[in-house]
């Protein structure tokens, strides 16, 4: 069990958990969930950590059909600039590995942002905290949770 469903479990909002065999040659692994769960990519949400002007961590999360606007998460968060975040940094961070990083049961609470796209649906899948686990739950349930807010962070493509 993750942090991620631990902490889910500890509150009465109703999610549930996918999980499908993850293969280690997949180039990205939100479109291989979105494949292998039978779900549209615009359902399936990446956790992205983001450096706002080289002095704190954000967390934006958006489809992952879609990239991260660098200057809409700046702007929503009130920085000037964004960059990703060192790979090192963001598993010390969350505590959990890239492809695998779930918003939820972070060792440390980020600034977080989802993507207003999100609100179209009334479930979304997020990763559950490692590779082959998702969970999906309803966007305004995960925005409570993370006291994040619903913002356009999508870059146009």
């Amino acid at each position: 069990m993750t942090p991620a469903i631990k902490l889910l479990n500890q509150t009465k909002i109703q999610f549930q958990v996918h999980e499908y065999e993850h293969e280690v040659s997949s180039e990205s692994y939100g479109l291989e969930a979105a494949d292998k769960l039978h779900v549209e990519a615009a359902r399936v949400f990446k956790t992205l950590v983001v450096n706002l002007d080289g002095k704190e961590l954000a967390v934006g999360i958006l489809p992952v059909s879609h990239m991260l606007s660098m200057k809409l998460i700046a702007k929503a968060l009130g920085a000037k600039k964004a960059a990703m975040a060192d790979k090192a940094v963001v598993e010390r961070t969350t505590g959990y590995v890239l492809g695998g990083v779930s918003p939820l049961g972070q060792k440390k609470r980020l600034q977080t942002v989802i993507d207003q796209s999100a609100m179209q649906y009334n479930t979304i899948y997020i990763s559950a905290g490692r590779r082959g686990l998702e969970i999906e739950l309803p966007p305004e349930d995960l925005k409570q949770l993370l006291r994040g807010t619903f913002v356009d962070i999508c870059a146009n493509i």
